[in-house]
Order: C-alpha cells, then structure tokens, then sequence
C-alpha cells in the first residue's frame, strides 16, 4: 500500500467527499479488503450501492481489486493508499477547491463524532477511558511555529506507532490532528463598536 494519495483536481477529492465513499474507504484502509457485500452489511448498505460507489472509488485511483484475495466471483477491494492529502493554499485558489476542501473537512469531523459516539458505546475497559479522548489548547504562534507544531505531532504519531507495532494488546487507533488560527473575538467586537 502506498504511503498518500496527493490530490491537487477538486473533483477528485469531491469524489471521495461522498459520505458512503468516505466511510467504504475508511473501513478498506483500517480493516483491509472486503467485499461490496461485506461492506455493504457493514455500513448498513445494499451490495448494489456499495457496489457502485466502490467502482468510482476505484475509477479516481482510491483503491483497486485484490488479486491476491480473490473469492470466486466475488471481487475483494483494497485501498490503494493509507491516507489521501491535499494542499490546502492550492486547492483554496479556486472557489471549487475551496468547496471540496470544505467538505472534506465537514466529512472528517462527522468521522470524528461518529468515532467519539462509538468509543462510548462500546464499553471500553477502564484503562482506556483514562487516556482516549479528545482536549484543546489554546496557544500563540506564528505561521513557522503552527508548521512546526505540526510536522513533529506528525513525527511523533509514527514513532510511538513504530515503536508499539506487533505487540498482541494493541488495538487500532484513531488520531486526529487540526490546529486553525482564530480571530480573537471580543478585541473584533471592541474595534467594531470603535468604528461606529
């Protein structure tokens, strides 16, 4: 499997934006091939609707037949990358891109909710509730220290995955990393009310 999908086509990331398609991906990386009817029940789908947004995966270069997990009849899908990306200044320079990239994003926090809404469903043992979750901090930095921030939190999710690979009580985790630069809201507001 290849390490990214760089998307730089709009379209292409409008393409697996779809909330079905996104999820069908989502499953084929963390839980290896399947097939349309597997996923199907898996999703709460009919075979014929996985089946079709399985095909425009495969059409725009997500993900491939299984020629060495071939069932018969039954075609085996797997994903072709482990993570798609994009770059958001280049797709931001087109209203189109801007779009997609909005919605990609508003499907990644869907996966975040349903992912939180799931842990707490499933009843976890006590030694997980203690470190998964979710917090936010708030902190100063310019574009070179954001860009930083980011690189090493990057780094640092392979390490400890590398460094914790095979061992027989690890389970598959979700990471999520998002930092966005805010407008300090009430100094907004003064400057506003200083204008009029």
């Amino acid at each position: 499997m290849e390490e990214s999908y760089d998307i730089s086509d709009p379209r292409v990331l409008k393409v697996v934006a779809h909330p079905l398609r996104v999820r069908l991906l989502g499953l084929l990386r963390s839980d290896g091939p399947a097939t349309a009817s597997e996923l199907g029940r898996a999703v709460g789908e009919s075979s014929g609707s996985t089946s079709y947004h399985l095909r425009e995966l495969a059409r725009y270069g997500f993900i491939e037949e299984d020629p060495d997990r071939r069932d018969g009849r039954k075609r085996r899908w797997r994903a072709r990358h482990r993570y798609t990306s994009w770059d958001n200044r280049r797709m931001h320079a087109t209203p189109e891109g801007r779009e997609a990239v909005g919605i990609m994003q508003a499907r990644q926090v869907e996966v975040l909710v349903q992912a939180m809404r799931s842990f707490d469903e499933t009843g976890w043992p006590a030694e997980w509730l203690t470190v998964a979750g979710i917090s936010d901090d708030m902190i100063q930095l310019p574009v070179e220290g954001l860009r930083e921030l980011s690189d090493r939190m990057g780094e640092l999710v392979h390490e400890v995955a590398a460094r914790h690979a095979g061992r027989p009580d690890a389970v598959l985790v979700q990471v999520w990393r998002a930092a966005y630069p805010r407008e300090q809201v009430i100094e907004a507001a003064r400057r506003k009310e200083e204008e009029r």
